[in-house]
């Protein structure tokens, strides 16, 4: 079970997400069930790998993902990563807990689960992530989910702002670690984890070190909400509290910490290190506490401590002492602990009470006294009161600011910002607790006060303890435990050190009372004025937010607009110029440097009949590129005979599997684009009329001279490398291997769905994203106000309705064609069974998942053209989103499966089975994979389909509305 449980924690939170979407939308108790239900297994399966990291093991699981370049899908467990582990996913179960009664019923809660759950695998996959590539992928997938949490609510404009923000931030700081690590790997040359961690001098005594340590910084420091990049995670508090309690808390703003923790060994102990690392650490240590002292919102009180708790951490991992990376380590664990039980309880003051705004809480502890005394004790874990576990980590930070560990003001600096961070993080606490359960409550909240359920409230009472427990006896608790991460990261550097609750009189204890009196009195002092201010002394002028807006703002809107005065144009004619100019250019370059030679090799003899069937197709081609201009139907009918030139080229050449599919492909396409030129708006009469003038003969002589010179030069091009002997190719591998290793005869087939599978994939998950794009893009689109009327053809079939008295308006347009289109609908039982037989027989014979599935579409098609949209839609339930999903997910799937067998992603099981009747079969469960194809193909066509087709609709109901207008208008005037 070892072998797997690696993967199956990454990809069961995945799994259970998209099940949630399957469920009703009412669903409510069984999604929460279904998602604890995940959540606990994932916490079971870490748990029960702890023997196997406890004695500083490691484990392993990897699958071949592109073994030529050095990455595999590799997995890895360490003592560190079982504790972040066990850390996702044990809060991941409470807060999960905690969501079941927080989340309103008319909230969409599947929707909510499926974000969270897929955050909850991402954030596992950078956990475990044994390839730096992979741990990127994860990293950024994070970054994704995240942006979709925080805008869960995206009904309220401030999720919306704070989302974007969130996502701006984060991703472009996982740009910067991509790019970082493949510095890295160069440097190292392996992107594997482990080879990284055993190449700690080779990378600090390189020339790209410091490049490396930038772009790697950059990925953390943004993640973690560090200065100067702190402004993002005050804003994300406009998401559910839930998402708060667990990205904000123990998931995302740790994510760069550990990254920081992980690399430790290797980036630290350089000037470069302590400098960049120390300075963001020691600034976001004491301007979060110093801000969190402002905030009049509670969620924004926890935001500002958590960003001054993580630069406590970094200050700890800047000063390169191996007892520093302790202190960080176990601070990461104890911030965990009593921010997310802080976080859930504001989530439960905001539930019960209507307002999470400190000015209008007060005196609640006689409503709510057990959850009172909860965010007392948290909130004294959170100041570092004796007894509670932050205290622990908070004395060894003390305890390494004292320390000399460089000849730097900063390392001087350090035990200073230590208390006044300390002391400032004592006076919000005490301002917490005395501004929300403390005092005279107000004359009214918005809502009647009163405790939570019991289950709401248990997530809190549970790291409630676990602070105290921890607190009280370390070495029994947490201590083995921490021992098994340290150790991991450090290794044989692992300093001896103690969890003692007591050391006697010493100078950080001293700190520790310095920073709890100096805390105390100041909000003693200065309460009354934190109470009323609107904005932070100082730095009120001085927001992130107003400075990140203004920079989008210059690149989105003013830097784009630059951009559009200088290169864009209204007009495509003139885009196309530049983009050919350009390509003429790149590619004249190069020759003209080398020169461009022409070779002797002749494959064949030279065939009349073929060079004059690609006359004909340049024909057809230069045709339809002159008739676009003035006739686009004319256009549209050269360009299908382009297409049908290619597809008999293909039968010419003895691919009939890709002429088939060409012609499919040519069929639908024209049909489609044939659709949407009813569309398009009408051509002016002045552009058929001739333009003698000399400015005019001058544009044209300067486009057909780049059109001659694009043409000339690609021609030239393809006779250079078409006259040269080829050189070696793969394809003798796959005429070979294609019957032995992946069960078909059809070897075009076996390549796409076996050998080349993983491109496929790609391909089809790329299909699916642009039918989407397509289908929303045209329900936003609006035809032009002079498509709207209708036909011409129309019209004269509706006036002749109108002039005959035994006639009906619409009779004509009704009868018009009836016999083709009784006899498409007929086909169409008859253009399934073809999709179902060139699907049987693709990985033998010409056909297979795409061309079965674009001949399935062109049935759907033909019943469209022949019933019209809405008798189509009323008989014939499609939904092609569902094609789509289910057609990525079954090929996804089968992929998968290979996996769990040991074997890599997409490997090609097949054998023969004697069936009654049919007899000896041959079943590849490549067929799986193809039918993923199928099934996604049909639906994308279909969908772009129902997008132009429901245009329709649209003009009817536009016509229907200006004939109204008209009447009224009439009516007015007769009045």
């Amino acid at each position: 079970m070892e072998l797997y449980s690696l993967p199956l924690i990454i990809a069961l939170p995945f799994v259970a997400g998209l099940a949630a979407t399957l469920l009703p939308s009412d669903s409510r108790a069984p999604a929460s069930w279904l998602a604890g239900a995940t959540t606990l297994a994932c916490l079971a399966l870490t748990l029960a790998l702890y023997p196997s990291v406890q004695s500083g093991g490691i484990v392993r699981q990897s699958f071949e993902w592109i073994p030529s370049l050095g990455l595999d899908f590799a997995l890895r467990m360490d003592g560190f990563a079982w504790i972040f582990a066990t850390l996702v996913s044990g809060i991941g179960l409470l807060v999960v807990v905690y969501t079941r009664y927080y989340i309103s019923p008319e909230d969409p809660v599947r929707r909510f689960h499926l974000f969270f759950l897929a955050f909850m695998g991402s954030m596992l996959g950078v956990v475990l992530a044994g390839n730096l590539i992979l741990l990127v992928v994860f990293w950024e997938l994070t970054s994704i989910f995240s942006f979709l949490l925080i805008g869960y609510w995206h009904h309220n404009q401030a999720a919306r702002d704070g989302a974007r923000m969130a996502l701006t931030i984060t991703a472009v700081g996982g740009l910067a670690l991509l790019a970082g690590v493949l510095v890295v790997g160069h440097i190292v040359g392996s992107y594997d984890l482990d080879a990284l961690l055993a190449s700690g001098n080779a990378i600090r005594n390189h020339d790209l070190y410091v490049p490396a340590l930038l772009l790697i910084l950059l990925g953390t420091l943004t993640k973690s909400a560090q200065f100067p990049f702190q402004f993002w995670l005050p804003n994300a508090m406009a998401a559910p509290t839930p998402v708060s309690a667990f990205l904000h808390s123990a998931t995302m703003v740790k994510a760069g910490v550990f990254l920081m923790a992980r690399f430790w060994p290797v980036l630290s102990g350089t000037p470069e290190w302590f400098l960049i690392v120390g300075l963001a650490g020691m600034i976001s240590l004491v301007l979060g506490a110093y801000l969190a002292m402002f905030q009049q919102d509670l969620k924004g009180l926890l935001a500002y401590s958590t960003i001054s708790h993580l630069g406590l951490i970094t200050l700890l991992l800047s000063l390169g002492s191996p007892l520093a990376a302790v202190a960080a380590i176990f601070h990461m664990l104890n911030h965990a602990t009593f921010k997310a039980s802080l976080f859930m309880a504001a989530g439960i003051i905001d539930h019960e009470t209507g307002t999470r705004d400190l000015r209008r809480l007060s005196g609640l502890f006689r409503y709510m006294p057990i959850t009172g005394t909860l965010a007392m004790v948290a909130s004294a874990a959170m100041a570092g009161v004796p007894l509670l576990n932050g205290f622990l980590s908070k004395e060894m930070f003390f305890a390494e600011a004292v320390e000399t560990h460089a000849d730097s003001w900063l390392d001087a600096a350090a035990p200073y910002a230590a208390v006044l961070g300390s002391a400032l993080a004592v006076t919000y606490s005490i301002r917490l607790i005395h501004s929300i359960f403390l005092g005279a409550p107000p004359e009214s909240f918005p809502r009647e006060p009163h405790e939570p359920p019991f289950w709401m409230r248990f997530p809190v009472m549970f790291l409630v303890v676990a602070c105290l427990v921890v607190g009280i006896i370390p070495g029994l608790t947490i201590g083995p435990f921490l021992q098994v991460a340290v150790s991991s990261v450090l290794g044989a550097a692992t300093p001896q050190y103690s969890l003692a609750v007591w050391h006697g009189f010493t100078l950080p204890l001293a700190m520790s009372a310095i920073a709890l009196v100096a805390g105390a009195l100041l909000y003693l002092f200065a309460g009354d004025y934190l109470e009323r201010a609107e904005s932070p002394l100082l730095f009120g002028r001085i927001q992130g937010q107003r400075i990140f807006e203004r920079v989008m703002v210059a690149i989105s809107w003013r830097g784009a607009r630059l951009v559009e005065q200088v290169f864009g144009t209204r007009r495509l004619q003139s885009q196309m110029r530049l983009i050919v100019a350009a390509a003429v250019a790149g590619a004249a370059i190069p020759l003209f440097a080398s020169g461009l030679g022409f070779g002797s090799y002749r494959d064949g003899q030279d065939d009349i009949a073929f060079t004059g069937l690609w006359a004909i197709g340049m024909v057809c081609a230069v045709a339809a590129a002159q008739r676009a201009k003035f006739h686009r139907l004319a256009a549209l009918v050269l360009l299908g005979g382009t297409g049908l030139v290619t597809c008999l080229s293909f039968v010419w050449l003895s691919a009939p599997d890709l002429a088939a599919t060409q012609l499919l492909v040519e069929i639908v396409t024209t049909v489609l684009i044939l659709l949407g030129l009813r569309w398009l708006p009408k051509r002016s009469e002045a552009l058929g009329e001739p333009s003698g003038g000399p400015l005019a003969r001058a544009r044209h002589f300067r486009d057909l001279t780049i059109a001659v010179v694009a043409g000339a030069g690609m021609t030239a091009l393809s006779y250079a490398v078409m006259t040269r002997k080829p050189p070696d190719t793969i394809a003798h591998f796959f005429i070979e291997k294609a019957y032995s290793e992946g069960g078909g005869r059809n070897i075009v087939n076996v390549i796409l769905v076996d050998f080349r599978g993983f491109d496929t994939l790609g391909e089809i998950t790329v299909l699916g994203i642009v039918a989407l794009t397509v289908f929303a893009l045209l329900r936003r689109f609006r035809p032009a106000p002079d498509s709207i009327e209708r036909p011409e053809q129309q019209r004269l079939q509706l006036s002749y309705d109108e002039a005959e008295p035994d006639r009906v308006a619409g009779a004509t347009s009704a009868e018009y064609l009836y016999v083709p289109s009784v006899i498409m609908q007929w086909m169409f039982p008859v253009v399934i069974v073809l999709a179902a037989y060139l699907f049987l027989r693709g990985h033998d014979a010409p056909g297979g998942g795409f061309a079965a599935g674009v001949a399935m579409a062109a049935g759907f098609i033909l019943q469209y053209m022949a019933g019209g949209t809405v008798r189509v839609e009323d008989r014939l339930r499609i939904l092609p989103v569902r094609w789509i999903g289910g057609g990525l997910l079954l090929a996804a799937l089968t992929g998968a499966a290979s996996m769990l067998l040991g074997d890599a992603f997409l490997t090609s099981y097949f054998r023969y089975v004697d069936l009654p009747l049919l007899g000896k079969l041959p079943l590849a469960s490549a067929t799986l994979f193809d039918l993923g194809v199928f099934s996604l193909v049909v639906g994308a066509t279909v969908l772009m389909l129902i997008a132009i087709a429901h245009q329709s609709i649209r003009r009817l109901r536009a016509a229907r509305l200006e004939e109204e207008r008209q009447v009224v208008e009439e009516r007015r005037e007769w009045n």
